[in-house]
């Protein structure tokens, strides 16, 4: 039963490591979805880098007076919205205002296709506002040529730490003195001709864009917009990996959580199987404050509480049954003395019967304290002495030591070999006797006792052919002055201790004692069970 709720508890406890497991799956995919959010919104603050800050230097290098009509005016081309509003607008919080001083670009949704975008103006105090429904090429021509005008104002010596202030984000932005190879003759005329050219390059899934620059007075230089590539989610490949590797960090530490615990349970166990055993001295080492281990100290308080009353009553047997004697004593005196100075046939005919109670409640005392000292020797932790005992001559010794009390009974012992056991000789023969005078008291004619010598074990079986012990009741009779009245009468005698005595005894080995039904003599057979010590 132990064992079954034990594993009740580790499927429990496994049970509710793989929900967890489950669960760490279903937060790892949540996780990824945000982690996946999270670079798409980077992704687009990037790539408005560039053109946010371009918009931004070109406003702040006009006259206020000209910003309105230049903003209305680009929004048109660009098919965009753009507006200068002042930074107290936004409400910013601390890290918001920390990002746009940084040169940073806030992106923000009104619709699900409605996108918005904020950078602090180069003054500081406002901010520029830029609202667009996507990306489109005639947005995409119209700021690469958009950046060529800026350029060609530009003096020739500031261009160049114009163009790196751009480069930035995820659009890169370049300028050379010849023009791009990649280009069809036909392409670069047209390019000659002010035209904007877009070319995709397939391998990459990316954009690129050219614009031929052609300063007043100076010779042409060729601008570069790009690749601007697309948006990669990450592959599905990558992701499955990743859960993989996730869940398996997960299980390596679950179980070697599950693993830490179960060990701690199974010594838990084994110290409640110790316990159970007479072992009450059994302690389980507290290793932390966990709930382990403060389930461990109850055990220990339970233990040291079990083992204090049932010490306290052992005292109590001893000591009450040490007392009796002495009354006792007194009485058989008292009745000897009345014998002698009665001669009434009568008289002494009813001195006999006390005086054949006075034994019988001494012989009671005797089992008594018997029983209440090997309990007490189990308590205090007490192991039997064993020594190499010749099992086949104790048996012959309680065979004839029993024989001259009931005569009229067959009393044999089993031909075999001599079969040699560790133990303790002492209470081996007690334990044996018990049995063998409990089968005399019960048996009709016949009483057997054999030995049976077996791999690991040695077995003493004590057959009777009396009335035998009913199945309901066979782990009854083991209890401390336990009487079957039914199969086994008080008129057989005895004072119920004698089979509780045998259980102590085997415990003390390390063996059992079981009752079943005599194959042969169809009555009770007790069997002693051994084990074999190196």
């Amino acid at each position: 039963m132990r064992r079954a709720l034990a594993d009740s508890t580790f499927l429990r406890v496994y049970v509710m490591l793989a929900a967890t497991l489950v669960l760490a799956l279903g937060v790892a995919m949540v996780g990824m979805t945000l982690i996946d959010k999270v670079r798409i919104e980077h992704y687009r603050e990037q790539l408005a880098e560039a053109p946010m800050h371009l918009l931004a230097t070109m406003i702040d290098s006009m006259p206020r007076g000209e910003r309105r009509e230049w903003l209305a005016e680009k929004s048109e081309v660009l098919d965009m919205s753009m507006s200068i509003v002042p930074l107290s607008s936004l409400s910013p919080s601390y890290f918001t205002r920390l990002r746009l001083q940084r040169g940073g670009v806030l992106v923000g949704r009104d619709s699900p296709h409605e996108w918005r975008f904020w950078r602090l103006m180069p003054a500081g105090g406002a901010v520029l506002q830029v609202s667009l429904s996507g990306m489109s090429e005639r947005q995409l021509r119209g700021l690469t040529q958009l950046s060529g005008e800026w350029l060609a104002s530009l003096p020739a010596g500031e261009r160049q730490a114009s163009i790196d202030s751009m480069t930035r984000g995820d659009l890169p932005v370049a300028i050379s003195q010849s023009p791009p190879e990649i280009l069809e003759p036909r392409q670069r005329n047209r390019l000659a001709g002010g035209e904007v050219m877009m070319q995709l390059l397939p391998e990459h899934w990316s954009v690129v864009l050219f614009m031929q620059v052609t300063p007043p007075g100076e010779a042409p230089f060729w601008l570069t917009v790009g690749p601007m590539a697309s948006y990669e989610a990450l592959p599905p490949a990558l992701l499955a990996s990743m859960l993989v590797l996730l869940m398996g960090a997960l299980a390596i530490v679950i179980y070697l959580i599950v693993r830490g615990i179960e060990a701690r349970m199974a010594r838990l166990e084994m110290a409640a199987t110790r316990l159970a055993s007479g072992r009450l001295d059994t302690r389980v080492k507290v290793e932390s404050g966990d709930f382990l281990g403060r389930v461990g100290m109850a055990f220990n308080g339970m233990a040291s509480q079990v083992q204090s009353l049932l010490r306290a009553q052992q005292d109590m047997i001893r000591a009450v049954s040490h007392e009796l004697r002495t009354p006792v004593a007194r009485i058989r005196f008292a009745v000897q003395m009345v014998e002698d100075m009665s001669e009434d046939a009568l008289v002494r005919r009813q001195l006999q019967g006390v005086d054949s109670d006075i034994d019988e409640l001494d012989d009671l005392i005797d089992e008594i304290l018997t029983y209440a000292r090997l309990d007490s020797e189990t308590i205090h932790g007490v192991e039997a002495s064993p020594e190499p005992v010749e099992l086949r001559d104790i048996c012959e010794r309680v065979i004839d030591s029993l024989m001259p009390l009931h005569g009229n009974l067959d009393v044999r012992l089993t031909a075999g070999p001599e079969i040699e056991v560790h133990a303790d000789s002492r209470y081996l023969q007690r334990a044996t006797q018990n049995l063998v005078a409990n089968a005399c008291r019960h048996a009709r004619t016949r009483v057997k006792v054999s030995l049976l010598d077996e791999p690991n074990q040695v077995r003493v079986d004590v057959e009777d052919d009396g009335e035998g012990v009913p199945p309901e009741a066979r782990q009854d009779i083991f209890k401390p002055f336990a009487r079957l009245d039914d199969s086994r009468t008080r008129r057989s005698g005895g004072y119920g201790l004698g089979l509780s005595i045998v259980q102590k005894v085997m415990a003390w080995h390390g063996g059992t004692v079981s009752v079943d039904e005599s194959p042969g003599l169809k009555g009770a057979r007790f069997s002693l069970i051994i084990p074999r010590r190196v």
